[in-house]
């Protein structure tokens, strides 16, 4: 079992430690609910370092992760960022990332902790065009730093005006009294705020400094517990959960990021999709009567006909009420349409909803 650099101050804080994807990780500190409000109305900060980062450097490099990401890079500007997969070659998906572009010929791939192998290999195996592949993941630190209150507490730590970074874009630049640091507007919660990728050397003043300059604005550690359900309010996708090897983009409502405006892995197969339209797609829905939905729960028709499964479910804290996400086939996939959640031995009235669920 792997541990963060910062381990050590999630223990000493009391939290709830779990393995998760081959590390020690917090999971939560005075309970998932009072966290997740934390985010939601002031500033809390995650431990996701965890993560993966490769860097891919050469003349070649947009080339290669034009070939295996479905989102189109080539639009990708220095200091902005993108949301993208990689499909694999059956039609399913082999992670969800973020691509960084760092400079004229250098990007950096943000991936999900249980994939980082998996999603090196993968990219290993279609570099015939002599880029320059440099996994970081064993050096580097990850804080997510997300609520409303994000940029009014962290501005005294750096020399840049954070509120003027868009979403979706970074600046490198100095903060918590070091230099060369990514400062991305990006994070799962949609809540705002703000990810730092630091090394593991800084990791621990990074989050004393955090710590220190966020107490006048109630700052909190948060665990992943708390994430899950911040993502899911926001109807995001979890690799393994809601996207996995068999799944496609175009099934799990992420066509927006595959873009057939080029080549790329199993492109040709997934416009064929597109084309004929999918037989099941991923919908949101809320439960209409009391219970909570959990992942692999079965979906049913008002004659207890099985017509899904519920991918991720919870009750979530922002609305007071079971939501969750699953696939179905595709005529039951209509907003509104009635659907029920088969909950031990009863079947519980839900219906489609648009996502997210949670609105601001």
């Amino acid at each position: 079992m792997k541990n963060t650099a910062l381990t050590h101050i999630h223990e000493a804080l009391g939290a709830k430690m779990v393995p998760f994807a081959g590390y020690n990780m917090p999971v939560q500190y005075e309970g998932v609910n009072a966290e997740h409000e934390t985010v939601r109305n002031d500033v809390g900060v995650f431990d996701v370092s965890h993560m993966g980062e490769f860097l891919l450097q050469g003349e070649n490099a947009l080339a290669l992760i034009q070939k295996v990401t479905s989102n189109d890079a080539s639009v990708l500007e220095i200091g902005r960022a993108q949301y993208s997969c990689l499909p694999n070659a059956d039609g399913g998906i082999v992670d969800d990332l973020i691509v960084y572009r760092m400079g004229d010929n250098e990007y950096m791939l943000v991936v999900n902790a249980s994939n980082i192998d998996k999603d090196w290999n993968w990219i290993s195996a279609h570099n015939d065009l002599g880029v320059t592949m440099k996994n970081l993941s064993d050096g580097y630190s990850l804080l997510a730093i997300q609520g409303p209150k994000a940029v009014e507490a962290m501005q005294s730590l750096s020399s840049i005006d954070l509120a003027t970074i868009p979403y979706y874009h970074f600046k490198v630049a100095d903060f918590a009294g070091i230099d060369g640091i990514i400062i991305s507007a990006t994070g799962y919660t949609g809540s705002g705020g703000f990810e730092i990728y630091c090394k593991n050397e800084d990791a621990e003043q990074v989050w004393n400094k955090v710590f220190e300059a966020g107490a006048a604005f109630g700052i909190k550690p948060i665990g992943l517990a708390a994430r899950d359900t911040l993502r899911l309010e926001m109807g995001f996708c979890l690799y393994g959960n809601d996207i996995n090897d068999t799944t496609s983009p175009l099934e799990a409502g992420l066509g927006w990021i595959t873009k057939f405006t080029k080549e790329f892995t199993n492109s040709t197969a997934l416009k064929a999709q597109k084309e004929a339209g999918v037989t099941k797609k991923l919908v949101g829905f809320e439960l209409i009567e009391r219970g909570i939905p959990r992942h692999d729960y079965e979906i049913v028709d008002a004659n207890g006909k099985a017509i899904g499964i519920v991918t991720s479910g919870t009750m979530a804290p922002s609305l007071g009420k079971g939501i969750g996400m699953g696939y179905v086939a595709t005529e039951h996939a209509a907003l509104d349409s009635e659907i029920y959640i088969q909950i031990r031995n009863n079947q519980v009235k839900a219906k489609v909803v648009k996502l997210p669920f949670y609105k601001k």
